[in-house]
Order: structure tokens, then sequence, then C-alpha cells
């Protein structure tokens, strides 16, 4: 069988069964541990996961908080819509996702006495609007109450399902910190109180904070991944973190966020900014040791991501085990560990 080309899009394709996709999170997470030097597997569950840490490693996670991104109005017309709010920008303006057509000038009613005004449109399907309460314009700051009472959790598009109550609690890594992610850090999700206290009892744990906007979701469309336009995130390094960076000692990225955020320090040296780091095998890993992360969408740079740590056809004999074994997929999906 002919080896598949690392840089085409298409050879990031895999077949799932739609039985597969995880629509909410299982009692017990299932973890794929995969051994680079020996090309072994090994199945078992998250909760075993300290027995597997290599020794004096350090963790780092992903310190974000998922706000509630979702809001549901109408325009001054009567039309409904539906906002996903993706990142603030400079000078109290937003960008956002729009369901529904709308131009600039655009104004859209929500509850609360909230109001939007279209201001642009972008070539990639986002907006640029900015918020109003009672007719004042508002900061990101002012409008994280007022997400909290009417805004719902924004669940990936292929949890085809309303919100509930659970995806509250369930949807938020339980050390998140900092708001401003609008999709959760997934790897973060299988940690509970009892298992990290038992992590750090053993082995030293540091942040990151990047917060995941909806460009994670967005598959690559040209035919050659090096022609996809990365999407932007805001991070920021603690100094306590970057010493450990700078260390020698191996660390663990909890997921492909703290992956993306390390890397791109090490290759800029900027302990906060935009990260647009795209990584896969062509651009591997320089600094992350090892990477606990679940599993992807097809032709996902995520999927390339991991493809950097393991190789594009170690990948696919990974997930094709995964799916023979029945692990379930994406952001409520069981995990994988890479050594």
């Amino acid at each position: 069988m002919r080896e598949r080309d690392p840089l085409a899009t298409s050879s990031y394709d895999y077949h799932l069964p739609s039985e597969l996709i995880a629509k909410s999170p299982a009692q017990r997470s299932k973890l794929l541990v995969y051994e680079r030097s020996t090309q072994s597997i090994t199945h078992t569950t998250f909760d075993k996961l300290p027995s597997f840490l290599p020794k004096n490693s350090h963790l780092v996670f992903n310190d974000t908080k998922v706000i509630k991104a979702r809001l549901f109005g109408q325009k001054e017309s009567g039309g409904k819509i539906e906002l996903l709010l993706n990142r603030p920008l400079p000078n109290h303006r937003f960008n956002v996702f729009i369901r529904g057509k709308v131009r600039p000038g655009t104004r859209l009613l929500f509850a609360e006495g909230l109001e939007a005004n279209v201001l642009q449109l972008h070539s990639d399907g986002s907006r640029e609007v900015e918020f109003f309460l009672h007719d004042r314009p508002i900061e990101f700051t002012q409008l994280l109450p007022i997400l909290d009472k009417i805004g719902h959790v924004p669940l990936p598009p292929y949890i085809d399902r309303p919100d509930t109550k659970e995806d509250e609690r369930h949807y938020q890594p339980i050390f998140a910190q900092k708001p401003g992610a609008v999709a959760a850090p997934t790897a973060s999700l299988h940690f509970t109180p009892k298992l990290l206290a038992k992590i750090k009892a053993t082995h030293p744990t540091h942040t990151i904070t990047l917060h995941v906007g909806a460009g994670t979701f967005k598959p690559v469309e040209h035919k050659r991944i090096t022609e996809h336009p990365m999407h932007t995130e805001y991070y920021e390094i603690p100094p306590s973190t970057i010493q450990a960076i700078q260390s020698d000692v191996p660390l663990v990225a909890v997921g492909t966020t703290v992956t993306r955020t390390i890397e791109y320090f090490v290759r800029t040296h900027k302990a906060r900014g935009e990260c647009d780091l795209f990584l896969h095998p062509h651009n591997p890993p320089k600094r992350i040791n090892h990477l606990i992360t679940n599993f992807h969408l097809p032709r996902s740079t995520l999927l390339m991501l991991v493809a950097s740590f393991v190789g594009l056809e170690q990948t696919h004999r990974i997930y094709q085990e995964a799916i023979q074994k029945k692990y379930r997929f994406y952001s409520y999906g069981d995990a994988m560990f890479i050594l």
C-alpha cells in the first residue's frame, strides 16, 4: 500500500461511525496510551493516567474558562438569529459568527436590554459587531455577566442538541479560571478533583491561558494543508511556566491548546499575544515531550497536530484501532496519551 502524502488534506480523512460521536460525557473515560519508542498501544481508563506519567515530568494545563457564548435573538425587522461570540477585539468590538442573513448596519435584539450593531462582514464568514446595553456601548468584562444570564453553552456543532444545565458543569474544566474560551480545551474535561490531587502529589503542574476560538472546529478546505490560513487565539504564559519551558524537564501538554501555546513561545519568545501556530508532520513540536488529547475530526488541524507527534501512518493506525474498540470521539469523547 502506497504511503499517504502528509501535506495532502485528503490524507487526513477517515470514516467514523456516527454512533461513536459522543453527545454527552461518559461516567468513566477510556484512555488509549501510545508509546512512540515501541509503537505499542495500551487500552486503559483515564483514572489510571498517573501510572503512565513519565517520572520527573511536569504537566501543563490550559486555565481558560468557557463562556456562555451562544445568544439567540432577532433582527429589528423580526427575523430570528443565532450569534456565537468568537473573541473580543480592540475598541469595544467583537468578532462573532451569526446564523441568519445580516448586513452592516443591522441591529440585533436580545433579552435583558442587550443589543448588537453589525459593523463589518468578513470573508471567513465572521462578523464584527458592537454590543450595547440600554443604548450604551459595553466592553467584554461588562458583557460577561449578561452572557451568564441569557447566553447558552457553546456546544460544538456535532453535538446536535440544545445545551442543558448539566453542560454548564460538564463542558468546563475543573481548573478553569480566566473567562474567554468559546470551546472547551477538551483534554481537560477528563480530570476530576480526586485525579488532579493524586497527580499533583507526584508531579509539578503549571498553567497557560489560551482562549479557544470557534476556528478550532474549522476543517482544512485547501487541497494542501500548508495553504490553510490558521486562525489566531489570544494566549498568555505566566513566568513560572516559562521557567519550566526553558528547563530540560519533560513536559506533558494537557491538550492541543497547551501544545500550540508552548510551541509558539519556543519559536517567538513572546509570553502573550496571538497564537496562530499550525503543527503538522512537516512542522513538528520542538519542546513538548508528551501529549494528552481527545480524538479529533477528519481534516482538522487538531488531527494534523497529532500526526506531528506520531506521523501520519501511525495516526491512522491509532484511530482505526480506537474505532474498532469503540472509543467515543470528539469533545465529550475518550482520550489518548502520546508517550
